[in-house]
């Protein structure tokens, strides 16, 4: 398909630069199937627009400070490192602002003394960096990296403490992601509890969200972009409950995008749900059969991203295309710290 199919025009003051507060009260636009009426509610409202006996499913990744500011080490030229994938225990994909000052070979020097080797260039420009040292790769980012925010973010303001918070989810348990499954920030323990008493079930597993999410699709046709591949788990207990939820009668409901990639790419021909753990590079977009996902709870999408791309295959492009409008002129927040959207094809 076309990529400018998935294009639209969004107001800049309609990028949402913090998240509503508390993080509950964002506002959440119900998108049904067919022609039914779009419905403007709120977060709070989820626990009645679910049913008893379905399932929301998060991801429990946790985001790592993944931005690096430093330099070469045997001159002065800065430059910047977003953090994508890891490779092993001391090596990982990273995007490299000012990459063509970096030759392989070369130690780049980041703040609090971390240093690291450029290993190997890939071929969509970016960098293995190989971190040297004994101390855990983790430790050294807590020491010199800051929070990672989204582009359309950080060109707006600085990187603050608050951020620290505000960027992460409550479910957050398994370091790995570059960017945050921003679908489940909305989430509070007063939300949670009432879906509990609901009889709305919780399930997690993990998709470590690569820095890739933010790249633009360059092609102009969806047959050549090329998708990023980030890492995913789901282990076999869990993958038993979310099969007995449907098998039950209940809906599994992906609250973000990265939790439907990773259960579609889990999902066999027939709809169950078998362990996963590896590698997902799946690109969904219209004409997609869903297997494993009936509803999805996503913020606001990027025009012609991937994810807007995502969506128009569960709901339909025109469907969705008019439902941003009315997102747009009934003033949504849009991108990762803005409102919500609860999609049930």
């Amino acid at each position: 398909m076309r990529v400018d199919l998935f294009d639209f025009e969004l107001p800049q003051e309609r990028i949402a630069l913090r998240p509503a507060r508390p993080r509950d009260a964002a506002r959440m636009l119900v998108v049904r199937g067919g022609n039914a009426a779009f419905e403007d509610a709120g977060v709070l409202d989820l626990p009645s627009l679910l049913n008893p006996g379905d399932c929301l499913v998060f991801n429990d990744t946790r985001v790592i400070p993944a931005q690096l500011e430093g330099r070469r080490a045997d001159g002065e030229a800065k430059i910047g490192a977003t953090l994508h994938k890891r490779f092993d225990l001391r090596r990982w994909q990273a995007f490299i602002r000012n990459a063509k000052r970096v030759k392989i070979g070369d130690q780049l020097v980041f703040g609090g003394g971390v240093t690291a080797i450029a290993e190997e260039r890939h071929a969509d420009g970016s960098l293995t960096l190989f971190f040297e040292g004994e101390e855990a790769v983790e430790v050294l980012l807590d020491r010199a990296g800051t929070m990672p925010l989204p582009p359309y973010i950080a060109q707006k303001r600085g990187v603050d403490e608050q951020d620290l918070t505000d960027y992460q989810t409550m479910f957050a348990a398994k370091d790995g992601a570059v960017a945050a499954p921003t679908a489940s920030l909305h989430f509070t323990d007063r939300l949670v509890a009432a879906l509990d008493e609901r009889g709305i079930g919780r399930e997690t597993l993990t998709l470590h969200v690569g820095a890739g999410t933010f790249l633009p699709v360059k092609a102009d046709d969806t047959d050549d972009h090329d998708m990023h591949a980030e890492i995913g788990h789901i282990d076999a207990a869990t993958a038993d409950r979310l099969n007995a939820v449907r098998a039950n009668g209940g809906r599994v409901i992906a609250v973000g995008t990265t939790v439907l990639r990773l259960l579609e790419s889990a999902a066999q021909d027939d709809g169950v749900i078998a362990p996963f753990s590896g590698e997902t590079s799946i690109f969904i977009t219209p004409g997609y059969s869903f297997r494993a996902t009936d509803g999805l709870m996503t913020n606001f999408h990027l025009p012609k991203s991937t994810l807007m791309m995502l969506v128009s295959a569960l709901m339909g492009r025109e469907r969705m295309m008019v439902a941003y409008q009315h997102a747009i002129e009934n003033d949504y927040r849009f991108y990762s710290y803005g409102d919500s959207s609860l999609l049930l094809p």
